[in-house]
């Protein structure tokens, strides 16, 4: 980036700096910040035509969605599955749309008991849709449960305990169950069979991201320029809920330091401030390759080490920052621990040694 791109806007002396004049504690990431869940559900897209991107996933459903309504029944159930902030929710409220259906909205890890899911399975309508989010992590009494209402249409109410209890079935009208996933693969074999449609949801590619950007540009009234918008979109990982999140921030420091508009010059500057490189890698992402190049040679290093090196959770680094660095091919897992490779290297102004992986 070039350095006048750098200086174009004065950072106000009172925020805390590190000697590499970097902002301290500025960084942001996939992760959600206080107060903007509100303003994440005004941009989610009302309808299929409107869903930005996954474009086999959108002619897919449609068929679906449609076929069903001919037919005068309810659609098969819909798996969705995928990393985190592509869309999976915003698709099961789409679906529930399209289908004139109520969307009833619950969480894997919020259905501990059998009762849990019995309850809210009564107070269903014929045609709802329920959205279980992170289904893969649903109790197993629940999940057991599932498998009967998916399948029939009705569950079996356990009344009593010991030899005096009974079953009493009850009958549930007719619902579309949508469930999303993060991990496909800890999906159990009976309930991944009993979801009619399977939708893997795919990362962004650049030109779509730009779209997303300009579409929440407009919604939000901020003016802004193409080439800013591809630069935003270039730096949001592949996610869209990183690039409505990077824009909001983008707005803040236009509204602050320029006229309110998004230039090219404000977007670099601003990403800057909020420790956003240019392939999208924040401060904590940054900070462990620097832990596994500067501090272990490149590795191999197991995820615990890594995890004690920069004062995070083993489970924060495995599932937030080393999904990207895989994908962007800096990181390798090995069977004895993560590799740096050439290119992450690179990416901190460093030689690679000889026999790196993806040296040249």
């Amino acid at each position: 980036m070039a350095d006048i791109e750098r200086t174009e806007f004065e950072i106000p002396g009172g925020i805390p700096r590190r000697s590499g004049g970097r902002p301290q504690d500025a960084s942001i990431d996939a992760q959600q910040q206080p107060g903007e869940a509100e303003a994440e559900v005004t941009l989610r897209p009302k309808s299929i035509e409107e869903f930005i991107g996954q474009p086999k996933v959108r002619d897919q459903l449609t068929l679906v969605l449609t076929g069903a309504r001919k037919r005068g029944v309810v659609p098969d159930h819909v798996l969705l599955s995928g990393p985190p902030g592509l869309g999976k929710t915003t698709m099961a409220m789409i679906i529930a749309q399209e289908l004139g259906a109520s969307l009833r909205m619950t969480s894997g890890p919020a259905l501990e008991r059998a009762g849990d899911l019995a309850a809210m399975l009564s107070n269903l309508m014929e045609g709802d849709v329920l959205f279980i989010d992170e289904i893969h992590r649903i109790a197993r009494p629940a999940e057991e449960m599932l498998y009967m209402a998916m399948e029939d249409f009705r569950i079996d109410v356990i009344v009593g305990k010991g030899p005096g209890a009974t079953s009493i079935p009850l009958e549930i009208p007719p619902f579309t169950l949508v469930g999303a996933t993060t991990r496909s693969g800890m999906l159990t074999g009976p309930l991944r069979d009993r979801f009619g449609f399977t939708a893997q949801m795919e990362f962004y590619d650049v030109e779509d991201l730009t779209r997303v950007v300009k579409r929440t540009a407009r919604i939000l009234s901020v003016p802004i320029d193409d080439d800013a918008a591809v630069e935003i979109a270039s730096r949001s990982r592949g996610t869209p809920r990183i690039a409505n999140r990077l824009l909001r921030r983008v707005r803040d420091f236009a509204e602050v330091h320029a006229d309110g508009r998004i230039t090219l010059g404000a977007a670099n500057a601003a990403l800057i401030v909020f420790d956003v490189d240019e392939l999208g890698l924040d401060r904590l992402d940054r900070a462990v390759l620097d832990a596994l190049i500067r501090g272990h040679g490149g590795g191999p290093v197991g995820v615990n080490t890594l995890a004690v090196a920069v004062g995070e959770e083993p489970a924060t680094v495995e599932e937030v920052c080393e999904p990207y660095l895989v994908r962007a091919g800096m990181i390798a897992r090995t069977g004895r621990g993560r590799v740096a490779t050439a290119t992450a290297w690179r990416h901190l102004g460093l030689e690679p040694p000889e026999g790196t992986i993806g040296d040249y």
